[in-house]
């Protein structure tokens, strides 16, 4: 690990050296300081998909553009689910998403304690005009979930959308997608829209969906300011495709296209309306954000003996409110509050026995009403930032934030672990409802950074932070194995990083290496029960290096050496043994990716080379996924002004892989991934 950082750091100031110290080309990040800034002055990892980036990608699946980013691994399920790692391992289980921040436009798509592992297939990332990834844990402004990093998806604005545009796009497996971009303008309102359907016929066995997707925008003078409104809805409605079992299956092409588990469904839908009132004020600005938001999911559980059906919901309420100061000339202060309400609601039943199982367990898991739970939240978040430049080129910023979480548990059913009519199970039912209660949850989130302006292009910079998420509701509620109480604390995770930034005309590059320690890691333990019992080390190196090649060509590598491993011993569940210096399953420690890529006046398009390094399919370290490199290309061309049509290949070379691997109840588990694949499209546009 030293040999290589060193090696990096050399290439890096080789690389910053040789650039001609010209005036750079500074991309914003919006998400570190919840307002346009240079990334040049953001003492933190952060990266940028700008709008034309997210065009060529032409993403059917939010992987396939994350995937870019360094430190990034979506993993793919079935249809439009994922799995995701942000400077992190694959994360699986109940509360595997709230170590992740999800935004839209600055604001989280969830409440605290009400994350889903797939939410991400809740916002219109295939038409936005920008999407930015924050590595690691997140800045005072934001708090919970903001434990590995912050994916914030920014949705255009009317100014960003042309008067009119339309495209339609098929592919194999009766793939077809229709999109509509359009602006107008009413008084003195800008008033924006994005939308698009897709209906994909599945290229596994019963594993096909429809989706539609919305973001529609009204930009008005208000109030000597700025006010946003913004309306987002997604719908999904999918068959789900379960695991192929076997070791190495993932490589038979018949079994791959097969689904073991037709029966498999997910229907979901989310509504977001937002308000956002931007002023300046007497030393400085005042943002003030409202969000409304609701959704719901129903999908059967495949992949649980009994197939129970599981049905779940959540209203909100937000208000996110920041004041700047400029107390000296080379000194801003930001106060801000963030007060949140939310209701969520969780029932799950089986409509007949089980029987798909060894006689005790289809013993323990009766039909009938497993959960029937509502959980109301109430959150409480002041912070508190000050950025201060002692000199020309040296910057500091230190944040703090506070944040006070409680919940207030409803149980509507009968407590404990028999069935919903209160017979007892041979050795108790497995799933275990506790008594109402109320619990809270108070966490402090501190932030340094320290930022050197080598140049006007260069900058070195370095940052100590604390990340923090509570429990989520289904940890300390949905309980196992006759436990009765879920004594559960916040996960925290100590994270100090060191980087340099070369944002030049020529040359583009970023390097970082970073240290990571997350203590009372939420898991269940050998017995079943939800505990406060892990710890994990992070630790590696990522980078990110853009330059061009002449003629138009271009040249983009990315990537990311880690170490992710567990710092404690013990058992967990499904008798695994963990052993302090293992590493965490599906981990890989090689992430890397590189793009050829041409830019005309009529044609552009990249070739792009996608590497996923080896990784432990379970926690024991004894089961092992080899990795998988994967080619793309992708190509657009403008024949008459206006008109576009574009082709994607994904998995160019006809590659097999699998998008997941997993080894659990003595089987090698896997979502393969799709064979080669082409995608046509049309557009038209009026600018």
């Amino acid at each position: 690990m030293r040999d290589s950082l060193a090696a990096l750091c050399l290439l890096a100031c080789a690389a910053a050296a040789a650039a001609e110290p010209v005036t750079p080309l500074e991309p914003v990040t919006v998400t570190a300081l919840r307002q346009v800034r240079p990334l040049s002055a953001y003492a933190g990892s952060a990266s940028r998909l700008e709008a034309d980036e997210v065009a060529l990608t032409g993403a059917t699946h939010h992987a396939e553009l994350l995937n870019r980013v360094p430190g990034v691994m979506i993993q793919r399920g079935s249809g439009q689910e994922s799995l995701t790692a942000l400077r992190s391992p694959v994360l699986t289980g109940p509360g595997s998403c709230g170590a992740f921040l999800f935004l839209e436009d600055g604001i989280p798509l969830r409440p605290v304690g009400f994350c889903n592992v797939n939410e991400l297939f809740e916002v219109n990332s295939e038409q936005a005009t920008a999407v930015e990834v924050l590595r690691g844990p997140g800045s005072a402004l934001y708090g919970s979930n903001a434990v590995h990093g912050i994916v914030n998806v920014l949705n255009p604005s009317p100014s960003d959308l042309p008067p009119i545009a339309l495209a339609v796009e098929a592919g194999p497996d009766e793939y077809l997608r229709g999109k509509i971009r359009a602006r107008g303008q009413a008084d003195a309102s800008d008033l924006g829209v994005a939308m698009h359907a897709t209906h994909d016929g599945g290229w596994r066995d019963s594993s096909g969906f429809d989706e539609q997707k919305l973001a529609a925008s009204v930009v008005t003078p208000a109030m000597d300011g700025t006010l946003t409104l913004r309306l987002n809805a997604t719908h999904l409605d999918q068959q789900t495709a379960g695991f192929i079992v076997g070791e190495d299956a993932y490589e038979d092409p018949e079994l791959a296209r097969s689904n073991p588990n037709p029966e498999a469904y997910r229907q979901a839908h989310s509504v977001r309306a937002t308000a956002q009132l931007a002023r300046g004020v007497a030393g400085g600005d005042l943002d003030l954000r409202v969000a409304l938001r609701s959704s719901r999911m129903e999908f059967l559980q495949h992949f649980l003996l009994g197939q129970p059906l599981e049905r779940n919901g959540q209203d909100s309420i937000s208000l996110l409110a920041s004041r700047s100061f400029e107390p000296g000339p080379s000194s801003r202060l930001f106060l801000g509050l963030d007060l949140e309400a939310a209701s969520g609601s969780l029932v799950q039943q089986q409509d007949g026995a089980t029987t798909g199982g060894p006689p005790p367990a289809n013993a323990i898991r009766p039909a009938g009403r497993h959960y029937d739970y509502t959980v109301g939240s109430t959150l409480v978040a002041p912070y508190v930032q000050w950025e201060w430049a002692p000199g020309d080129r040296l910057s500091v910023t230190a944040g703090l934030r506070f944040e006070w979480l409680r919940y207030d548990y409803d149980n509507r059913m009968l407590d404990g672990n028999t069935d919903d009519a209160g017979q007892p199970c041979p050795g108790g039912c497995l799933y275990t409802r506790p008594s109402d209660r109320a619990d809270s949850f108070a966490n402090l989130g501190p932030r340094i950074g320290v930022a050197w302006q080598a140049s006007d292009a260069t900058s070195l910079w370095t940052a100590a932070s604390r990340g923090f998420r509570p429990p989520e509701a289904t940890e300390l509620y949905r309980l196992q194995r006759g436990q009765q109480l879920a004594d559960l604390d916040s996960e925290t995770i100590d994270g100090v990083e060191l980087g340099l930034r070369h944002l030049g005309r020529v040359v583009r590059l970023e390097a970082i290496a970073f240290l990571m320690d997350k203590q009372d890691v939420i898991l269940r333990d050998s017995l079943g029960y939800n505990v406060s019992g892990g710890r994990t080390r992070h630790r590696g190196l990522e980078y990110a290096l853009g330059m061009p090649l002449g003629a138009g060509w271009s040249f983009d590598l990315a990537g990311t050496w880690a170490l992710h491993t567990y710092a404690f011993s013990g058992g967990i569940e499904q008798g695994e043994q963990v052993s302090r210096g293992d590493d965490v399953d599906t981990a890989p420690r090689h992430l890397h990716s590189a793009r050829l890529g041409y830019a005309g006046k009529r044609l552009r398009g990249e070739l792009e080379w996608m590497h996923v390094g080896g990784y432990w399919a379970n926690a024991s370290n004894t089961a092992r996924y080899p990795g998988h490199d994967l080619l793309n290309l992708r190509i657009e061309v403008e024949p008459v002004p206006g008109w576009t049509l574009a082709a994607r290949v994904t998995n160019l070379a006809d590659t097999a892989y699998a998008d997941r691997a997993d080894y659990a109840f003595g089987n090698y588990r896997y979502f393969p991934g799709r064979g080669r694949a082409a995608f046509l499209e049309i557009g038209w546009r009026v600018d």
